[in-house]
């Protein structure tokens, strides 16, 4: 959807954003970004005086406790990407304390490329998802970001209806036991198919590739396998179990290092797909927002059932 720039942002935030343009610029376009799940995306097409445009994207974030946090720890985040090979947007300004605009806001470059969701071309896309993740994995920063954190346990897990109640039982005593130990790396936290761009067509592997990484807010350090285990389940939930089993694999083929120990491994993959249940609902509107309309919640329950039957099934 496009509308005009003063319809579209509020007047503080619209302040805030013609600050940080280039003498003669001004805002001629606005549009809405579907994909988010917590945040407003805008990508604002900027017109100079002389001629020719760009874009940016600003992210607010309205009502959410922890958006000053999130919005800091993506500015540096950027701030550290722009000197690595990694393709993320460029920084241009933040307000992580509302101090200017409406809510906090945050102003980058935009990239180039779209997200691919659906099935076509998958074969050629995952093993080129493997390898932007390895390269991110493989950045050792000056100074590290948080700890990880995880906030699903036994306790939290919503088992859905008509689920294999001994797999699911299972599963949770899994996540029972301490996290296991590993050596830490440098993560997104958030890495799946929704914040990757792509570019070209997806005939073969040759004719696809990675044109940016987005969304920031939760970098951490910890071992490389919670960043493997969540695209995994994002791949199981959006394109069936299989391509969800098969993504440790093709992390590792990528030159990826996961947990030595079989029970390291296990735990991750299995905790990260527990706390899908917590939020079905949730992951999959914005699914159906960018046109996979099959996936409605209980079709997402469905293939987290089957994707937890298999995970404790190939990992015993």
């Amino acid at each position: 959807m496009t509308d005009h720039d003063d319809a579209a942002l509020r007047p503080s935030t619209l302040a805030w954003v013609r600050g940080h343009l280039a003498a003669g610029e001004r805002i001629v376009r606005t549009e809405a970004l579907l994909g988010g799940i917590s945040a407003e995306v805008r990508r604002l097409t900027v017109a100079a005086a002389g001629g020719g445009s760009r874009d940016l994207v600003l992210r607010t974030f309205a009502g959410r406790e922890h958006a000053p946090e999130w919005l800091a720890r993506e500015a540096a985040a950027l701030t550290l990407l722009a000197g690595t090979g990694v393709p993320a947007p460029r920084l241009v300004a933040v307000d992580q304390a509302a101090a200017h605009c409406e809510h906090p806001s945050l102003l980058m470059t935009h990239l180039p490329g779209r997200t691919a969701l659906d099935d076509e071309g998958l074969e050629a896309r995952v093993p080129l998802l493997a390898r932007q993740l390895v390269a991110i994995h493989a950045l050792r920063p000056a100074e590290r970001p948080v700890a990880y954190e995880t906030s699903t346990t036994a306790e939290t897990v919503v088992v859905p209806n008509n689920a294999d109640t001994a797999a699911w039982a299972a599963a949770i005593d899994v996540i029972r036991e301490p996290p296991p130990a590993g050596e830490g790396r440098f993560l997104h936290r958030d890495f799946h198919p929704g914040n990757v761009l792509f570019d070209g067509a997806p005939a073969g592997p040759d004719s696809v590739r990675i044109t940016g990484v987005v969304d920031w807010a939760q970098p951490s350090w910890g071992p490389a396998d919670l960043d493997v285990a969540h695209c995994a389940t994002n791949l199981a939930l959006l394109h069936g179990p299989a391509w969800g089993l098969r993504f440790a694999g093709a992390y590792e083929e990528a030159g990826g290092a996961l947990a030595a120990e079989r029970r390291a491994r296990r735990y991750w993959l299995v905790r990260d797909a527990l706390s899908f249940s917590e939020e079905t609902e949730v992951v999959s509107v914005p699914w159906r927002e960018a046109g996979r309309t099959e996936l409605t919640t209980e079709a997402v329950e469905g293939r987290l059932d089957a994707y937890v039957v298999a995970l404790m099934g190939a990992l015993r």
